[in-house]
């Protein structure tokens, strides 16, 4: 159970950061059959964002990108293109869109709020 605390601790960190960058953000966790997308936003360039959040404790043996795997990848990039299609409003000619990961590294001891 403490996986998903932190996975969430870390989309919310993840969210506050973009925004203080000026990033909109339009959805969190937006679930589709085949996967989820973590955090959907607008860059301030305009363009459509799709964000994906990996986030761990720190190890010797891991880092958080190493858990975006190509079936990972391959499946947000299936959801990203279908939301992209089923909202073309949010989809601009001149930025279009694109997926970005941010990988967190949380220390040891580091403990989660509650």
């Amino acid at each position: 159970m403490e996986h998903i605390s932190i996975g969430a601790f870390g989309e919310h960190l993840v969210t506050d950061y973009l925004t203080s960058l000026g990033f909109r953000i339009v959805e969190r966790n937006f679930r589709e059959t085949f996967g989820e997308l973590d955090i959907v936003s607008i860059a301030t360039d305009k363009s459509l964002r799709f964000v994906e959040v990996k986030t761990l404790r720190q190890s010797d043996l891991l880092k958080p990108e190493d858990n975006l795997t190509r079936s990972k990848l391959l499946r947000v990039q299936k959801i990203a293109s279908s939301y992209a299609n089923a909202h073309p409003k949010l989809v601009r000619d001149d930025t279009g869109w694109g997926i970005d990961l941010i990988a967190l590294t949380l220390p040891l001891d580091f403990i989660v709020p509650a």
